[in-house]
């Protein structure tokens, strides 16, 4: 993500790697489980960010933790899902005791005989210092064989997992047009200027996918797009707010490879 500028001065920057890695087994009779791991990185960079002091509010971001996907048949081309989760999302330097994340989606889903698929879910997570709970849609929608609407990013804890409208070209290329609202929540370290607090960095990313698919299992995602609605927002070690600053759209680009076996 490139320069955010806030609102009472100064800017921030942020770049990141995300690593997801899992396995999922058929249970039969249309039941299915899975695990996926997961890591994410994030390093921030602020520049003159006065609204947070001299000193910047945060820098090295991680989170690292372990998702259980249960997919359950009921009949009728219905599915219910749950995925509960446990993940530790923190500054370097924070206790990890303290960072825990943890909770659950559980979802409904019907297929359809002609393979498209609807459906709602819920998640509920007890994230660092508060408890957050939101309802997310679940869409796999073909209109003909161009035009799809999709859920462009896994459901989790830190949101929904949005919408994004895709058109698939000859020659094994797509193209795609999405947002989703993104919420990151981790503990501060123990030696920064809020010992043991809360970072939070909210925003709207909006963007432009495109895809090459170079085999069936195998694909390279391209992004570009802007954060939109930002807010970063600092706490105390108990959940209660001590700041927060509005930041203007910034740039958003990202490269994502898809492996499949």
């Amino acid at each position: 993500m490139g320069n955010g500028d806030l609102d009472n001065g100064g800017h921030f920057s942020m770049n990141g790697a995300i690593v997801r890695g899992g396995t999922s087994y058929d249970l039969g009779g249309g039941n299915r489980a899975g695990v996926t791991l997961n890591y994410d990185y994030y390093d921030f960079s602020f520049s003159n960010a006065s609204a947070f002091g001299t000193t910047a509010p945060w820098g090295t971001v991680q989170r690292y933790g372990v998702t259980v996907p249960l997919s359950f048949a009921v009949g009728d081309g219905w599915n219910v899902g749950f995925a509960p989760s446990a993940d530790w999302f923190k500054e370097n330097g924070a206790d990890t005791g303290d960072s825990l994340v943890w909770g659950a989606t559980l979802s409904g889903a019907k297929r359809f005989a002609d393979g498209n698929r609807l459906g709602l879910g819920a998640g509920v997570f007890s994230q660092i210092e508060k408890t957050k709970v939101f309802p997310f849609v679940i869409v796999d929608w073909r209109f003909n064989d161009r035009w799809r609407l999709i859920n462009p990013l896994p459901t989790g804890p830190t949101g929904p997992a949005g919408l994004e409208l895709d058109y698939r070209f000859d020659g094994g290329w797509t193209a795609g047009v999405g947002a989703s609202y993104r919420v990151m929540r981790f503990r501060l370290s123990d030696n920064g200027p809020v010992s043991n607090g809360v970072g939070q960095e909210s925003g709207v990313p909006v963007f432009l996918r495109v895809t090459r698919n170079i085999t069936d299992q195998m694909a390279l995602h391209f992004y570009g797009g802007v954060v939109a609605g930002g807010k970063l927002r600092v706490e105390n070690s108990s959940g209660d707010k001590l700041r927060e600053e509005d930041f203007d759209p910034a740039p958003l680009f990202g490269l994502t490879f898809v492996g499949r076996f």
